[in-house]
């Protein structure tokens, strides 16, 4: 949520800023959000100063009061007639109190509507074919635009991939990587078992992202897979609960029915709301939830590297992007999460998106970073990098890590503070919050596959492979259906990869 105060120009805000930046992330119709808060401000500042005269005026009795008890005419017709003036005043107070806080919340709940602040940095499009590409990495050995022209010159060929090969989901099954048909029957659509070289792989880059992480400081954390309502609200957008996040059913939900063997066990929080985790940057962003930094030279920035299983309903995915293990229900992930002084959030956001290039270099992927443009952000961000892998089989780069600074947008409602504190300080500071995915490891499997095959089977990366009992190779076991059996893909492209391996491990 943005400070209200940068609404109200008698606090030193600018409602002007928020409206620009607004109209950079969804024109009119998010521009008209800012004056309906607004509105609904100084709707809300009415009923508190009236509220406040009701609670002047109840003093006022209670001070008469005082001086009559103090006067030892606690018992006078002039005492019982300011009692019942009290009893009131009391009745309004409450009154009152109830209507201001209805309003406040009807103010805020339009005010955490209204989306971080874009700065000038960000590319004013609400088209996501105008991200900016700011950075891009091959092997060396490889180029887009050699791969490109192969796949021109072969036309609409029915052809598989850039170089003669396979895509990730027909690697993954070839290799006896997993089982789609049995994860199907048992989880329903997009379910899916991970077997032998799957396990291996997604083992494999849990360890090493988080090895990888806790050598440039991060500490490790294994979160919660779900979350209090609650806490969740104020750390995901309220579209992702109907879109991304799955609901835990309560005791409420279930009707109360409930075992025998429960019915004498001790329960706790049977009735409370709880939402299965989107990604661990959820929880680990409550990890401080309510805590104050006093001392930020000394206790920030806060670097975390978490894991989790992480669930998402997906909603409206389609296409290509369904192949496969690429976008499923379930997955694991490794998270960058740092919270900073606000005066290094931006440093940190170029440091965390050079952490996951240099993950992905290590793994020999070719990929590109583009800033995303104003109106593809979602609310807390005020910027974001994505960093895209090549996928030759698609002949396109697909979205692998996404590296946002919310600055203070998420903190503010978790009461995150920093800074020193004052009696009577009239300006609150919160620390800035970013998130940055090094690994979501089963899309990373899918690149790895598309760009580590050969006409035999997958190389496995080099960085990989202590993590994978030595392991350096997995042969193709099985033929895809209704494939001929023994085909292979072209040997160029077998021939071009071992020339990088080669190269990476030197």
């Amino acid at each position: 949520m943005i400070d209200i105060n940068l609404l109200r120009t008698d606090k030193g805000g600018n409602p002007e800023l928020v409206r620009e930046s607004q109209r950079k992330r969804g024109g009119d119709k998010a521009v008209k959000l800012v004056d309906e808060v607004i509105a609904l401000d100084d709707d809300w500042k009415k009923a508190r100063f009236t509220a406040d005269e009701v609670n002047r005026k109840l003093n006022a009795i209670t001070k008469e009061m005082g001086a009559l008890f103090k006067a030892k005419k606690k018992d006078s017709p002039e005492c019982a007639e300011l009692q019942k003036k009290k009893a009131e005043a009391e009745a309004e107070k409450e009154a009152a109190n109830k209507v201001a806080d209805e309003k406040e919340l009807v103010m805020r709940a339009k005010l955490n509507l209204i989306g971080n602040i874009v700065p000038d940095s960000v590319v004013d499009s609400k088209d996501e074919q105008d991200n900016a590409v700011v950075k891009k990495w091959w092997p060396e050995g490889r180029t887009e635009a050699a791969e490109i022209e192969k796949r021109n010159k072969l036309g609409g060929k029915d052809i598989k991939g850039v170089q003669g090969l396979y895509s990730h989901h027909e690697v993954l099954e070839r290799i006896g990587g997993y089982d789609p048909l049995r994860g199907t029957k048992v989880a329903g659509h997009r379910g899916y078992f991970l077997t032998g070289p799957g396990v291996d792989f997604n083992l494999a880059l849990i360890h090493y992202g988080l090895d990888f992480l806790e050598k440039k400081g991060y500490t490790k954390l294994w979160t919660p897979y779900f979350m209090k309502k609650e806490l969740m609200a104020k750390t995901a957008q309220l579209e992702e609960f109907d879109e991304a996040l799955y609901k835990l059913a309560t005791e409420a939900d279930k009707g109360k029915l409930a075992t025998e063997a429960d019915k004498g066990e001790e329960k706790h929080d049977e009735g409370e709301e709880k939402y299965l985790i989107a990604t661990s940057e959820q929880p680990i962003s409550a990890f401080h939830a309510g805590e104050w930094f006093s001392e930020p030279e000394k206790e920030l920035p806060k670097k975390y590297a978490g894991q989790s299983t992480c669930f998402r309903k997906e909603a409206g995915a389609h296409g290509r992007d369904t192949w496969g293990i690429f976008r499923v229900h379930q997955f694991e992930k490794v998270e960058q999460f740092v919270l900073t002084a606000p005066e290094k959030s931006w440093e940190m956001h170029e440091e965390m998106i050079a952490t996951a290039e240099e993950f992905y270099q290590s793994l020999g992927l070719p990929y590109h970073v583009v800033s995303i443009v104003s109106g593809a952000l979602n609310n807390a961000a005020a910027k974001k990098y994505d960093l895209e892998a090549w996928f030759p089989f698609q002949n396109e780069y697909k979205e692998l890590v996404s590296c946002s600074n919310c600055t203070d947008y998420q903190t503010r409602l978790l009461e995150i503070r920093v800074g020193s504190k004052k009696l009577n300080d009239q300006t609150k500071n919160y620390v800035h919050a970013l998130n940055c995915t090094l690994t979501a490891t089963e899309r990373t499997i899918c690149c790895l596959l598309e760009n580590w095959q050969t006409e035999d089977g997958v190389i496995v990366p080099p960085v990989l492979r202590q993590y994978m009992g030595g392991k350096e190779f997995f042969p193709f076991v099985k033929d895809l259906p209704g494939a001929k059996k023994g085909g292979k893909p072209s040997k160029g492209a077998a021939e071009d990869l071992a020339k990088g391996v080669k190269q990476m491990a030197v």
